[in-house]
């Protein structure tokens, strides 16, 4: 197989990133990457041809160092995908709810099944990621030992699912951004799209509000907006945001316009199609 037609993800085999990749891109094979790093570097390289980067979560929130990376990281971002976090425990051949004691996980996912764990008076024990604590607790076999992961990773690691579904929150999902070397940008009337990019303001009183004074008057309709420090001093911050549009019509094109006068270094990261579970989303908040 190619490599253009491979596709990388931080973590390991199993992970949620990993079943994000088979779910979106089901024939293309997976390349798994020790670190978010790693994965940026093995699409320039050529390894791969795209990476499936997570971004935030609907309980944890925003997933560290990614915003980091996305300015500087030399990719674009080219499609989006929402995955529904189901969370299954995981042991080895042999174990039950009765024998287990401990539940081995990502910390995140720990948090997310909090409630489960107290009902089961299994002790919580973090580990790096969902994928590799599956891994542990299949190599050592013990059947006192479980991990939280998804149900592929059950499958890679030749591990029983004992519950599923015990996330303590039905709306558990994970928000991921597909990337790729070169932009794709879709036409202006190809539907729905998202622009995304990152952006610094000027030292000045109500610099901000100023800034996206813009997006308000042209009616533009701001879905994320993210601050975070930069070059490890407090007063620097800079900006993610995400809004609905193309640059390329009028609203978006003179909201961009008013932000230059008030921001600097306003950076593109990707203008790419909405997924249809933002568009599912919308719909069922305005119906309520």
């Amino acid at each position: 197989m190619a490599n253009g037609d491979v596709i990388a993800f931080q973590g390991a085999p199993g992970a949620y990133s990993d079943l994000s990749c088979r779910t979106v891109f089901p024939g293309r094979a997976t390349l798994p990457c020790r670190s978010f790093e790693d994965t940026f570097a093995a699409v320039h390289d050529g390894s791969a041809g795209l990476a499936m980067i997570p971004i935030e979560n609907s309980v944890a929130g925003r997933v560290a160092d990614i915003h980091h990376l996305l300015p500087d990281g030399g990719l674009h971002i080219i499609g989006e995908h929402f995955q529904r976090v189901n969370h299954h425990l995981l042991a080895p051949p042999g174990a039950s709810l009765a024998t287990l004691r401990t539940v081995h996980s990502h910390i995140q996912a720990l948090s997310q099944c909090r409630g489960t764990l107290r009902r089961l008076g299994l002790l919580p024990v973090a580990h790096a990621d969902t994928a590799g604590a599956a891994a542990d607790v299949a190599r050592r076999g013990d059947p006192t030992e479980a991990a939280i992961a998804s149900e592929l990773a059950g499958q890679v690691y030749g591990l029983q699912s004992l519950c599923q579904g015990i996330e303590d929150h039905e709306h558990n999902t994970t928000r991921f951004l597909i990337m790729a070397r070169e932009a794709l940008v879709p036409g202006v009337g190809d539907g729905p799209v998202v622009t995304s990019f990152v952006f610094r303001v000027r030292s000045v009183p109500a610099a901000l509000y100023k800034a996206l004074g813009g997006f308000a008057t042209n009616g533009v309709n701001m879905t994320k907006l993210e601050s975070y420090l930069v070059g490890g001093r407090f007063s620097a911050a800079q900006f993610y945001a995400d809004v609905d549009g193309h640059p390329q019509q009028r609203a978006l094109r003179l909201a961009f316009e008013e932000l230059a006068f008030f921001a600097r270094e306003v950076k593109i990261l990707g203008v790419y199609p909405a997924a249809a579970f933002r568009r599912e989303a919308s719909q069922t908040a305005g119906d309520d």
